[in-house]
């Protein structure tokens, strides 16, 4: 069987070849509780990874023999680099929310010339990224009817509005109503769908429909809201903030919420920082008066030199009730402010709520929070309470494998008044700084960090870091100019059977060292002989299917001449860390937010960015995905991906 190509109208079938397709992992609140994993079994993951092409406990390499590939029965498709989407002959692909579809009722249809902001904020966003499945009704397992909720991380002025060549050109050419139709393209949309047959479709007045934006309301809650750097001339009680930005990865919490992740905040700001209170803190997190975009210039609050304690309102997990549409976002200062990547939840053998996050950007750290109190289901959204009372750590890895959790709690260790913390409002505020001090690993972009329900253990992506010299490398990032990128596994400690989350010392491998392993000059690892089309470059999101098997998704690839996309391996057994080909993006695109529904039938994932490489603007992007129309510029969309006999995907 061959790879189907699909390149024509949003929806794709058998019968007439065209395309999308997007993975969500819904998962119920049972799924998250960590099964039961003997020490003999944690052992015997650890040494799993010392092969050929694979990994040992410190992250070296050491001999095996191949392994046989992974249980999985799709063809694999092949690299690629072309303006469709490809998945595997039979699999069928649909967009079913494209950028610019109406959702709420009484929206207005998506007008390829036209700009209006107001429009904007009844539609579907723009770059959509991180998705969850949210069955209906509430607290079923529905996998035929449900809750789509996507973040829309940010937007490309040139691919958006008619007239600019380039991003420098539309930064340059930025007029008041761009502003406002691009903070309306931001956030996230809440979006009901229903499966009829094998075909999904979105619920376009759904009752639960909803868009967050940068409009949004939303209440900064924990240690360090109320502090007086969160202060602003709009807010002088520090606890009340509009909007959010830069959704990139996120999680949902075991009381039915969905956590958001702020990422690359930096780029909103302009201004100059240099003299205000927060200059230094600026510098750490890139704020420097070279902003992406031009909101400074009409809107005081991304001015810094206007209101330096606006980006401190900004770079948190904020969490959003996706069955209340009139419910308040709030903001949690608990889980630190740095360029979150993921919020994964996980509830621990002894019932405190554990949230593993990365800070993507290079040389920066890896993250878990542990609450204090302990999971209630009886309280339900009352649970909510956990986030915002516990301790945050950064992660140290060693050579001889292990992970030593650092508290990052003010008046410990050098976190003192004499290093420049007054408070943990300041720990908090200025995370990445507490890293420093501490000595935490700098690593090579952290991205995704999900967990296995299945045995415990704890996947932490880190995409590449090509800046990294010959001279800085350490154990768990030991490749210079990393253009490839790797994952890590670690293995917490087993208390009662079960894994701890909550510990403070864990287990370490490389699980793969992504790159071709036909050129040693790179350094590749995979669990045994992978195909042609098997190899990957710079992982970014992940997930786990019902079967416990990982999908991995990347942004980068094209560097290599060859699409982004989605692969799938086995954790355990003799497919471990065998990477299969299922879908390759249109060009210029990333894929992002892999998700299943709870039955493993469907897959959504988000296509980021379609047609957007150099050169490429509105009028001449590379591929005009999903809808092949002339006039029509390419639009980001989630696709919706089943199997034709109405199986589990990939199995």
């Amino acid at each position: 069987m061959t790879e189907r190509h699909y390149r024509m109208p949003v929806t794709i079938n058998n019968e007439d070849d065209r395309n999308p397709s997007n993975p969500s992992a819904g998962q119920t609140m049972a799924d998250l509780i960590v099964q039961r994993m003997s020490r003999r079994a944690a052992l015997k993951g650890l040494l799993a990874s010392a092969a050929v092409g694979a990994i040992g406990a410190g992250g070296g390499f050491m001999a095996r023999s191949a392994k046989a590939a992974p249980a999985l029965s799709f063809s694999e498709i092949a690299h690629a680099y072309d303006e469709n989407l490809h998945i595997p002959a039979g699999y069928t692909a649909k967009a079913i929310l494209r950028w610019g579809d109406p959702i709420i009722a009484g929206a207005a249809d998506f007008d390829a010339e036209k700009r209006d902001a107001a429009a904007q904020g009844q539609q579907f966003g723009y770059n959509n990224d991180f998705i969850h499945f949210c069955p209906l009704p509430e607290g079923s397992d529905s996998s035929d009817h449900g809750l789509l909720v996507v973040n829309h991380e940010y937007t490309d002025a040139h691919m958006i509005f008619p007239g600019f060549a380039d991003g420098k050109e539309a930064l340059a050419g930025t007029t008041a109503e761009m502003a406002a139709y691009e903070q309306a393209a931001h956030g996230l949309s809440v979006v009901e769908i229903k499966k009829d047959g094998n075909s999904w479709s979105a619920v376009a007045d759904g009752k639960l429909n909803r868009r967050i934006s940068l409009a949004t309301e939303m209440e900064l809650v924990g240690p360090a809201a109320g502090h007086d750097r969160l202060k602003t001339s709009a807010d002088a009680t520090g606890t009340k903030v509009f909007g959010t930005m830069n959704n990139c990865a996120g999680g949902w919490t075991p009381w039915g919420t969905i956590l958001s992740a702020e990422e690359n905040i930096h780029q909103y700001f302009g201004g100059d920082p240099a003299g205000t209170a927060e200059a230094a803190n600026a510098k750490r997190m890139g704020i420097k008066g070279e902003p992406s975009y031009a909101w400074g210039k009409f809107d005081a609050r991304f001015d810094v030199t206007k209101e330096p304690n606006e980006p401190n309102r900004f770079g948190w997990i904020i969490e959003v009730d996706p069955y209340d549409p009139t419910s308040k976002p709030v903001k949690h200062t608990a889980l630190g402010r740095f360029k979150h990547e993921a919020a994964t939840t996980v509830i621990n053998g002894d019932g405190r709520l554990v949230v593993y996050t990365g800070d993507d950007e290079r040389f920066e750290y890896v993250y878990k929070f542990v609450s204090n109190g302990t999971f209630d289901a009886a309280k339900g959204r009352a649970n909510s309470e956990l986030l915002n009372d516990g301790t945050l750590y950064v992660a140290k890895f060693d050579a001889e494998g292990n992970v030593t959790w650092l508290p990052l709690v003010h008046g410990q260790g050098d976190l003192t008044e004499a290093n420049g913390f007054k408070s943990q409002a300041d720990v908090l505020i200025d995370a990445r700084r507490a890293g420093d001090v501490l000595g935490a690993t700098k690593m090579d972009r952290p991205e995704d960090i999900e967990t296995s329900d299945k045995t415990g253990k704890v996947y932490v992506v880190l995409t590449k870091n090509d800046k990294r010299k010959a001279d800085d490398l350490n154990p768990a990032n030991d490749r210079a100019e990393n253009k490839w990128g790797h994952i890590i596994e670690m293995v917490p400690p087993m208390v009662d059977g079960k894994a701890d989350h909550a510990a403070t010392a864990y287990g370490w491998s490389a699980f793969i060292k992504a790159g071709n392993p036909n050129d040693p000059a790179e350094g590749a690892g995979y669990g045994g002989a992978v195909s042609d089309a098997g190899w990957f470059a710079n992982p970014d999101n992940v997930a786990f299917d019902a079967s416990g098997r990982l999908w991995i998704a990347t942004d980068g690839f094209p560097d290599f001449g060859v699409h982004d996309g989605l692969w799938v391996t086995e954790t355990e057994g003799e497919g471990r860390a065998i990477t299969r080909h299922f879908l390759g993006c249109p060009r210029g695109a990333e894929l992002c937010g892999p998700a299943f529904t709870p039955d493993g039938k469907t897959l959504f994932v988000s296509i980021q960015h379609p047609g957007e490489e150099k050169g490429a603007n509105f009028a001449a992007p590379s591929t005009r995905w999903p809808d092949f129309k002339e006039g029509v510029p390419a639009r980001p969309s989630v696709v919706a991906v089943t199997k034709d006999d109405g199986g589990e995907i990939g199995a």
